[in-house]
């Protein structure tokens, strides 16, 4: 699949229109979301993103649009652990709700062209070094077993190297100047703490995208498929979190189900110089495997079940 450069362009002002339609529409000024509000865009940024397959099948054949589905499905759901992430940094920082929205928007775009240097990383190595698709595969199994036995384990924003690094070069205010950034008081230029939020975010998401882009390079190894799909997945994330965000502990088996497909990928990319399913297939298991886990979690955690929350009081 050759991609000439003007769609890269494309894609990149696509991309870019739509976060400005986003920041426009969406959690715009200091107001606080809604559910309804919420709702309703992450049923927009579904849609889109599994539109976007349609115009790969039109504009190419229907393997690509099968990869591109597959990668979206796969980003999508790993992302969704950077929406607990995101929860746990904006209440270390206490970020006032009714920021929260831009803040993550300007979060996710920085995450983005972060994501894009990984993944043109990922694909020339790909490339030049047939044999690090089995370095990623081995690296994705020792991941799942690291997701199954994590244990509580937290994120830290204290310890991020970055968040450091700001701290110690940076005057920074102890309160928030609306999203402003940067703010002068008595002529002297202070950051704000919304930089170092910014810098948590966008480097924390990094992390992740260490699990998340490997995965995707099993299905496809087509840099602009990858980027596509992490973009359309990322793009839906702002809304999904104020979605879910406080029913995340309904999910308690998504780590389960995250496990068992980054093994399957993971030995999917093992096994690439003997075995090669079809696309189809790949897309079949990952919706069977990711449809399974939220759907058994919701229904343990149903209200009224042994292990589920306990009714609300009246």
């Amino acid at each position: 699949m050759a991609i000439p450069l003007w769609a890269w362009f494309a894609l990149a002002a696509l991309v870019a229109v739509l976060i400005a339609v986003d920041l426009l529409a969406f959690g715009r000024g200091d107001h606080e979301v809604s559910i309804k509000a919420a709702l309703t865009w992450s049923v927009i940024w579904t849609v889109l993103g599994v539109a976007f397959a349609v115009v790969i099948l039109v504009w190419h054949d229907r393997a690509q649009a099968g990869e591109y589905l597959s990668g979206y499905l796969i980003e999508r759901t790993l992302s969704m652990d950077n929406l607990f992430v995101f929860a746990v940094i904006f209440g270390y920082f206490a970020v006032p709700y009714g920021l929260q929205p831009t803040i993550l928007m300007y979060g996710i775009v920085g995450a983005l062209i972060l994501r894009l240097a990984f993944i043109l990383a990922g694909a020339a190595l790909l490339d030049a070094f047939h044999w690090v698709i089995y370095v990623f595969g081995a690296f994705l199994i020792y991941t799942a077993y690291r997701l199954l036995n994590a244990h509580g384990e937290s994120v830290e924003p204290d310890k991020n190297p970055v968040l450091r690094l700001i701290r110690s070069r940076m005057r920074v205010t102890d309160g928030y100047h609306s999203t402003k950034v940067f703010t002068r008081i008595d002529g002297v230029r202070y950051a704000t703490p919304v930089l170092a939020v910014l810098a948590v975010v966008a480097t924390t998401d990094v992390v992740f995208a260490i699990d998340s882009i490997p995965a995707i390079f099993a299905v496809t190894r087509e840099p602009f498929i990858v980027f596509a799909a992490n973009a359309f997945a990322m793009m839906g994330l702002r809304a999904l979190y104020f979605l879910l965000a406080g029913a995340m502990q309904r999910f308690e088996y998504l780590s389960h189900g995250l496990a068992l497909l980054l093994s399957l990928v993971g030995l999917k990319m093992l096994l690439s110089g003997v075995f090669h399913p079809p696309v189809w297939a790949t897309l079949v298991v990952i919706t069977a495997v990711l449809g399974g886990a939220v759907a058994y979690s919701l229904w343990v955690t149903r209200p009224g079940a042994k292990h589920g929350p306990p009714p609300a009081a009246v």
